[in-house]
């Protein structure tokens, strides 16, 4: 049930214009200072959720992996997204509520043994 709560706000933030979806304006909408609420999909690559997770703790943007690339495409009237920013500040928050509710965390960088949980530091 609080699956199609936050679909329904996706896709309420598209249709309202406060979504930017796809890697590049998810990445623009961060880094921009607009992004409230970032998305993954949990079958994005682990690099895409690699560098999600790393400029989303840099600039203390929360993010969530959440749902499939198709869903979250359908839910934005999309083909597949594997990434979404949503930029308006109450959707934000009223899609990180329904998260919680849904048992989401948020996700953030694990670093051991010199790498994070994606994948070792391979220099020294």
């Amino acid at each position: 049930m609080a699956q199609n709560k936050v679909l329904s706000l996706i896709g309420l933030a598209t249709k309202a214009g406060k979504a930017a979806s796809g890697e590049f304006s998810a990445q623009k909408a961060v880094k921009s200072g607009l992004a409230r609420v970032v998305l993954v999909a949990e079958d994005a690559s682990d690099n895409t959720k690699k560098m999600f997770v790393n400029m989303c703790t840099y600039y203390k943007v929360p993010v969530y992996f959440y749902s499939d690339k198709e869903t979250l495409g359908a839910a934005m009237g999309k083909m597949y997204r594997a990434s979404v920013a949503v930029t308006d500040e109450g959707l934000g928050k009223a899609i990180e509520n329904r998260l919680r509710e849904a048992g989401c965390e948020v996700a953030e960088e694990e670093k051991e043994n010199g790498g994070s949980k994606y994948g070792k530091n391979q220099s020294k």
